[in-house]
């Protein structure tokens, strides 16, 4: 083995590294950044964790379920080194960041446990770690002290921050001298990729703690968006997602607030995409212009992931958000005016602290009346450092579960009609797969529909290959999801 130039021997081609990714798209991005990373450091990824020497878990540490298999997940790793297919277990990623220390003090089984600050030179870490060297786990902190307050100061500062997807922390002389670079591998085949727009939140949700382990909200440069862009398409890719913890944000620190607007019509003009995809949208923050790009810019497909986690008034001024049902339904007919066959999702929260029946009743009839495509339903449980973990009126953890359950029931009803509703429309379908064993089985995506949890649509009788956009007609629908049969 060669010599790194911090004193440790370098990985070879024969140390190999299998990277697990859990939670949101937004992670994956950064096990991406994570290969790219340890590639250069002359690791070699496989794809089955027992062909790995290391198997490194990128976490999520989101809600309590997350954290749940976050754990299951890394004991599974932990499971395969005393089989003696590894040699090492490392956790990564928000659930690793959030607990630092305090998560390698309770899980001995992992190996180490790599915070964000750690990424930058994450392949000569996991060598030492191989090699039989202690990583000392960081203490935990609220990473929105790293940069400064005010949004327009924090690109500069952030040049002495880790953020992940950001790639502060490359040598001078390769970026920005030499134009952004790409610091990520792409670690399967999908047509469509998830694309970072920014990381962090500055908003202050009660029963959220994304904020405090993902710092404050900080832009990526236009530039780098486009350049990773226009690599993704050389990689075959058709459909870039645009993820964030809150894309309507994006650019507020890049001192304008229309750049997202800008954004969406440069990244129209790469050649090779077809598709461009916005998530995560908070309904204070969608003004009627970007309503407009998202609905008349070229390849932008009309989609709308819009945060409600609620419809009361005065359990979302609990909650430290804002919006009523009259508010959200003037949106929700703004969208389907400008675009009718707008995919519209959301997420919802039942048994906040406080909550009455008369704000179940009330989310109730907004969900009848709005008649989204996709509905995700959560129960509320504590989150250790948020405001709502400390508030009064706590609701009793059964009934939580039992409104939680009516709310999906009814929210599962009412997406299965959604979908009814698309019966004799005209689609155009972004194929993910074909199954070739009996049968053939084309299953792909409409433009309404988001990558893995908003449905699916099934081609009749067609031939295309994956990566194909195919015009069809929708035919029937099972659930959420569509057949369609393909035109001509």
């Amino acid at each position: 083995m060669t010599q790194s130039t911090h004193g440790a021997p370098r990985a070879d081609d024969l140390t190999t590294v299998h990277l697990v990714t859990l939670g949101c798209a937004r992670n994956e991005v950064d096990s991406e950044e994570l290969a790219a990373r340890l590639e250069e450091g002359g690791f070699r990824l496989v794809d089955s964790p027992e062909d790995a020497q290391a198997v490194m878990v990128n976490t999520c540490g989101f809600v309590e379920q997350a954290k749940k298999d976050s754990v299951d997940t890394l004991l599974a790793a932990a499971d395969l080194k005393a089989s003696g297919s590894a040699q090492a277990v490392v956790a990564v990623g928000c659930m690793a960041e959030r607990y630092g220390n305090e998560l390698a003090t309770s899980m001995p089984e992992a190996d180490a446990v790599l915070g964000f600050d750690d990424y930058a030179d994450v392949a000569d870490k996991l060598n030492r770690i191989l090699h039989g060297e202690q990583h000392q786990a960081h203490v935990p902190r609220d990473r929105r002290t790293l940069l400064p307050l005010t949004p327009v100061s924090r690109h500069e500062a952030a040049a002495q921050v880790s953020v992940p997807g950001h790639h502060t922390d490359l040598p001078e002389g390769i970026a920005p001298a030499s134009g952004p670079r790409v610091l990520r591998r792409r670690l399967g085949h999908s047509p469509s990729a998830p694309l970072k727009l920014a990381s962090g939140c500055d908003r202050r949700c009660a029963f959220c703690a994304i904020p405090a382990f993902r710092g404050s909200y900080l832009s990526r440069p236009a530039d780098e968006v486009l350049a990773e862009a226009r690599w993704l398409a050389e990689q075959g890719v058709k459909e870039v997602f645009l993820v964030s913890e809150n894309t309507s944000s994006y650019g507020k620190d890049l001192g304008d607030l229309r750049s997202l607007e800008k954004l969406l019509g440069d990244l129209s003009k790469v050649d090779g995409l077809d598709w461009i995809r916005v998530s995560y949208l908070q309904p204070a923050e969608l003004r009627p212009e970007l309503v407009r790009a998202m609905t008349s810019t070229d390849k932008v497909v009309p989609y709308f992931d819009i945060s409600f986690q609620h419809a009361s008034a005065p359990l979302l001024r609990r909650m430290r958000r804002f919006g009523d049902p009259d508010s959200f339904l003037g949106l929700i007919e703004q969208v389907r005016a400008a675009a009718p066959t707008a995919g519209i999702r959301s997420n919802v929260i039942a048994g906040f602290p406080g909550e009455t029946e008369h704000d179940v009743q009330v989310l109730k009839d907004f969900l009848s009346e709005a008649r989204l495509d996709v509905v995700g339903v959560f129960g509320y449980s504590d989150e250790e450092g948020t405001e709502a973990a400390g508030l009064d009126a706590h609701v009793d953890p059964d009934e939580v579960e039992a409104r939680r359950s009516e709310l999906a029931d009814l929210a599962a009803e009412l997406c299965d009609q959604r979908a009814e509703d698309r019966m004799g429309e005209r689609v155009e379908v972004l194929v993910e797969s074909v199954e070739t064993d009996g049968e053939p089985e084309v299953l792909g995506r409409a433009r309404h529909q988001g990558p893995e949890v908003d449905g699916t649509t099934l081609l009749v009788d067609s031939t295309a290959r994956v990566g194909d956009l195919v015009q069809a007609v929708v035919v029937d629908s099972e659930g959420v999801d569509l057949i369609a049969a393909v035109e001509g």
